[in-house]
């Protein structure tokens, strides 16, 4: 009869749990790694992108990281900082939010105090997105004001 010590034992035990488990877990942590966009096409500096440019791609590599896009709802209309290749992921810092009025354009300056409120025909000195700040010419005096752009294209002068 052979008798062995109970730690060689649990030592044995221990190493089949490490190994089943090597061989069980991986293929379920690759199953909830989700999803990436990735463009069908080339994408150049300025494009808008839109939904029949992209599709989604299951994310294998487990050493992904970063900020890139995780579904077309969230990318499409965004327009590209620069090139973007097909099959390679879309980082969220390569995309910016739309214009919504364009440098030398005619916009509608709004100042509002209280009731009173003032509007005036003007030209945006700078490209700029719904609430970003950008300066403008008010078109009947010359005078140089700041405001913050609107989603329906105006611009609303702040108080000095």
């Amino acid at each position: 009869m052979m008798f062995c010590r109970v730690g060689h034992i649990s030592g044995w035990v221990a190493a089949a749990t490490i190994a089943v488990a090597g061989i069980i877990l991986p293929a379920d942590a690759d199953a909830g790694m989700g999803y990436a966009v990735v463009p069908t096409t080339i994408i150049y500096p300025g494009d808008t992108l839109s939904a029949s440019q992209l599709q989604e791609v299951e994310v294998t590599n487990p050493n992904l990281a970063g900020d890139y896009a995780k579904s077309v709802s969230q990318v499409e209309g965004m327009v590209s900082k620069r090139t973007l290749l097909p099959g390679r992921t879309i980082s969220v810092s390569a995309l910016r939010e739309a214009y919504t009025v364009t440098r030398g354009s005619s916009i509608r300056l709004v100042f509002s105090l209280g009731a009173m409120t003032i509007s005036a025909a003007g030209t945006p000195l700078e490209d700029g997105a719904t609430g970003q700040v950008v300066r403008a010419r008010n078109m009947d005096s010359g005078v140089i004001v700041s405001g913050t752009v609107l989603a329906d294209g105006t611009v609303h002068v702040r108080a000095k």
